[in-house]
């Protein structure tokens, strides 16, 4: 076939790293970034895009999503007909895309089938990093279970976001099956959270032997064990026990920060998700015990992103978000944008994102050499970060791996 070139014309082009923008031009051959600048050669049939007084960005990642999540009734996803999740899979993933989103990591409930069907051209979406099930003891925040209820289905082909190992050989067991189909993480429930029915936010999950066997079959993968902590005491103690990636951390404290530092380890803070969980849970199917629990964090999270911030941890964006509040996605960057400069967030949101994707140079940049994922908007979001707060009015084109995929 030959080759497919784009150029983009008279753009500002934002450099998350250096926080700077300058106009330049941008040539795409196939999927990748050619050349960045001014005066460029243009090749012969290139399609030509004047961006004339439009800014353009790297394609955003959001890294904390659950791309199967249709409803925020997650016990009860579970036993859906997994044909009818995976058409809502394909809805989510394509808003997901016209917000600007090029890549998502899914810490629960994507498998490899669902990264093929975008990869392979069969449903238009972000490319999805996944984990595949996230693993939680029993009575921890992946089991789904009532209280009354004993039995929980955990064959491969059920919706559901996790699956419930107790004792280290399950534990190495489930991190093994995750990761013999490609998975690209290992997801384990460290502490409490808000959609899980019967524990509580402020409780540890796993037994220190159990978080150490995860973390060993993934380093001997070459992967990492990403955790679901809020508090204090369950971040510390799952850094400490070798886990490179912090979820929502919304009860984190100064000991925290030091840990993250230590250990060189990332935070994915979602703020939206609670936001949105306060104001349309109940609609969105959340059961009435979890929407009791979503105080709990809710007020922290702010201080916590500013903590972490403050203190120089790394910061991925993620938003967490379940079944019809999924629209809302890009209200994170409104949220942190109370606390946190315009540039950080926009780092967040790609180059910091790729770093924990393992991506580094690959996604996440304007750069030769990194795959063509751009957005075009109207406003400069190094200086108002709100701007991609609101895609509907000032996303002008997403283009994902060298091609056009909405545009305004």
């Amino acid at each position: 076939m030959p080759e497919q070139i784009l150029v983009v014309r008279g753009a500002t082009v934002c450099d998350p790293a250096t926080a700077s923008a300058a106009a330049a031009d941008v040539v795409v051959v196939d999927r990748t970034i050619q050349e960045v600048g001014r005066g460029v050669h243009v090749p012969p049939g290139a399609v030509e895009i004047d961006a004339g007084g439009l800014f353009l960005t790297p394609g955003l990642i959001d890294a904390h999503v659950h791309v199967t999540a249709g409803t925020a009734d997650l016990a009860g996803q579970a036993e859906m007909s997994p044909y009818y999740v995976a058409a809502q899979t394909q809805q989510i993933l394509g808003g997901m895309l016209r917000r600007g989103f090029t890549t998502v990591r899914d810490v629960g409930g994507a498998d490899h089938g669902v990264a093929a069907a975008v990869a392979d051209g069969l449903w238009p979406g972000p490319r999805v990093i996944f984990g595949g099930k996230a693993l939680s003891p029993s009575g921890g925040h992946a089991d789904l279970r009532s209280a009354g209820r004993t039995v929980l289905d955990n064959h491969v082909c059920c919706p559901n976001i996790g699956t419930v190992c107790d004792g280290v050989d399950a534990v190495r067991r489930g991190a093994r099956d995750q990761l013999r189909t490609g998975a690209h993480h290992v997801k384990l429930m460290l502490s409490g959270g808000v959609a899980s029915p019967t524990d509580r936010v402020d409780s540890l999950q796993f037994s220190a032997d159990e978080v150490r066997a995860a973390v060993e079959e993934a380093q001997m993968a070459n992967r990492y064990v990403t955790g679901h902590a809020y508090t204090a005491r369950a971040v510390n103690r799952g850094l400490d026990l070798g886990v490179r990636c912090i979820e929502h951390g919304n009860l984190i404290d100064e000991s925290s920060v030091a840990r993250f530092l230590e250990h060189d380890a990332f935070l994915v803070p979602t703020l939206v998700t609670y936001e949105f969980l306060k104001r349309e849970g109940a609609e969105a199917g959340l059961p009435p015990a979890s929407q009791a629990k979503v105080a709990d964090v809710l007020e922290a999270g702010l201080h916590a992103l500013d903590l972490a911030a403050r203190g120089g941890v790394k910061i991925a964006l993620g938003t967490d978000l379940l079944g019809s509040m999924h629209r809302h996605q890009s209200e994170e960057f409104r949220i942190r944008a109370q606390v946190q400069p315009s540039a950080d967030i926009l780092r967040a949101a790609t180059e910091v994102g790729a770093e924990l994707l393992g991506l580094e140079g690959e996604v996440g940049q304007v750069r030769e050499g990194a795959t063509a994922d751009l957005l075009l908007v109207d406003a400069d979001p190094l200086e108002d970060i709100t701007v991609l707060a609101s895609p509907d009015q000032h996303l002008r084109m997403v283009v994902q791996g060298g091609q056009v995929v909405h545009e305004v």
